[in-house]
């Protein structure tokens, strides 16, 4: 027979009067718990009175607790929601991740209301036990269903972050770094840049220790000890994500080194099969560009020769000859090549920072024909870039404020840094011999305030050159002085910022472990 709201009045009458001897009234206490079988009025009183005097009845505290799930999985989601904002008050001792366990199954319901209060629970119940807490989500994202393994993770990447020190304590982040390389072993690529999200806000890891145990993540992640097959785009796709992910933790005390090695052996000579895991994405650039970036974080290079040539290689490709000339000594303007600036202010500022190590690579390592050849690739680009510098120029001269926030003019603002970036570059690699000291801010990156001396020219001359120091060498000489210029064709990316491509839906590749490797789970609920 259920048990009626009048009864249940009744027995909780008995129960708030008993005071210490709440222990002797256990058939009151049994009474509410049957509550759960009653009518939608008689639930939602048992949601409030069964967390209310659960402390005082241990021997019934499976019960209790079973009771309160039966509510938390009612079909009236108000019933729903009543008994899940009560489950905090059954977190104490080792009860704390058993509810923790269930809010984090609860996770997966589709009510947003119903979804909101089960973050407020878990949120409520880290204060009292963030460990505890932690071992309930943890033990999800291990094994439960994917539904509740993804918004548990996604709950953990939003919500730690927000905690004040004195939950998120060091004993506590150091948990989280523990349980965090357990779920790495097994992941996809969305959950592998949320958890890399996860360790690399914990003040545990901000030391450059801590940085480095980050990048070892990333770099078994990444799988740099096998060779990449371009025609796969999860193999690709792998090798962006982990990229990406470690190339905020570079610094001069933590290397670049693995990653900039396996671009120049194994991802520059199979630049143009790269297959892209996303169709719009220019691969090519998306490459160039994180090289470049990663390329003043490079340590010591074992191959450093082997790869500079590999670099200085794919850098002649992207650099064209001079057209023949026809016979009246003008060129053919059908045979204009392009001159893709997008690409070339990659490669040359990562052959920029890697000569560095190697200055005599220019004088003593390239052959005296390749490097003549090498020489008018890069005279026949410097006058073609002349010519766009002006052009740039004249079109955003005297355009402040929203004229400059048009679509066209914040690409031709971005290509002019791009084209005074080669400019600052191909100077220094024509002087004898070659110089690599100036510095320049890539086109896609906030420009740095220089430390200490002014640029030699107004800022608007030099409007998106980097902060270079270097003092004006003399003008370029001339192929040929009877020869007429006509500026070829140029190519820079109208995208150009900072890096759109993320990833979508979960590539999964077959070694079995780490990224892209999970299979589908389905065990069901596991109260």
């Amino acid at each position: 027979m259920a048990v009626t709201i009048e009864e249940l009045y009744r027995n909780y009458g008995i129960l708030a009067d008993a005071k210490e001897n709440l222990s002797q009234h256990k058939d009151a206490y049994q009474a509410i718990l049957d509550g759960v079988r009653g009518g939608p009025k008689e639930k939602r009183l048992a949601a409030q009175f069964i967390p209310k005097f659960f402390s005082s009845f241990p021997e019934l505290a499976d019960a209790a607790i079973n009771a309160q799930l039966d509510l938390c999985e009612d079909e009236d989601v108000s019933i729903r929601r009543q008994a899940i904002k009560e489950l905090p008050r059954f977190a104490t001792g080792e009860n704390i991740f058993r509810v923790a366990d269930i809010l984090t199954q609860l996770l997966q319901t589709d009510d947003n209301a119903e979804f909101n209060q089960v973050n407020a629970a878990l949120m409520s119940i880290f204060k009292m036990d963030a460990k505890g807490t932690l071992g309930g989500l943890f033990s999800q994202i291990l094994q439960g269903d994917d539904i509740v393994r993804e918004r548990a993770i996604k709950f953990l990447a939003t919500k730690l972050k927000t905690l004040p020190e004195d939950v998120m304590t060091k004993e506590v982040e150091e948990y989280v770094f523990t349980e965090t390389k357990k779920v790495l072993e097994d992941v996809t690529g969305e959950e592998f840049v949320l958890l890399m999200r996860v360790v690399s806000a914990l003040r545990v890891l901000q030391s450059v220790n801590g940085r480095q145990q980050l990048v070892e993540l990333v770099v078994e992640q990444a799988d740099l000890e096998q060779a990449l097959n371009p025609a796969d785009p999860d193999a690709v796709d792998r090798l962006l994500q982990c990229t990406r992910q470690a190339l905020p933790l570079f610094s001069k005390n933590v290397h670049s080194t693995r990653f900039v090695t396996y671009f120049c052996e194994h991802v520059l000579p199979n630049l143009s099969t790269l297959t892209s895991p996303v169709a719009e994405l220019d691969i090519q650039l998306e490459v160039l560009k994180l090289l470049a970036e990663m390329s003043p974080f490079c340590g010591d290079m074992e191959k450093l020769e082997a790869n500079l040539n590999t670099l200085f290689t794919k850098l002649v490709e992207f650099m064209p000859l001079p057209p023949d000339e026809v016979e009246n000594g003008e060129n053919s303007a059908s045979e204009e090549p392009k001159l893709q600036f997008s690409y070339v202010e990659c490669l040359l500022f990562s052959f920029h920072q890697l000569g560095k190590k190697l200055p005599d690579f220019l004088v003593d390592k390239v052959d005296a024909e390749r490097l003549k050849d090498f020489k008018i690739r890069l005279q026949y680009f410097a006058r073609g870039l002349q010519v766009y510098i002006r052009q740039l120029r004249m079109a955003l001269q005297g355009k402040t404020g929203d004229a400059l926030k048009t679509e066209e003019n914040k690409i031709k603002v971005v290509a002019l840094k791009i084209t005074n970036n080669i400019n600052v570059l191909i100077k220094d690699l024509f002087h004898n011999p070659p110089s690599y000291k100036s510095t320049v801010t890539l086109s896609w990156k906030p420009v740095q305030k220089p430390e200490a001396a002014a640029p030699k020219r107004p800022s608007g001359e030099e409007m998106g050159s980097g902060a270079s120091t270097k003092k004006q060498i003399t003008p370029l000489p001339r192929r040929d002085a009877r020869q007429i210029y006509n500026p070829p064709s140029g190519k820079y990316s109208a995208s150009i910022g900072n890096f759109t491509y993320e990833q979508r839906g979960g590539y999964r590749g077959g070694r079995g472990r780490g990224f892209w490797a999970r299979g589908s789970r389905s065990r069901g609920r596991i109260y």
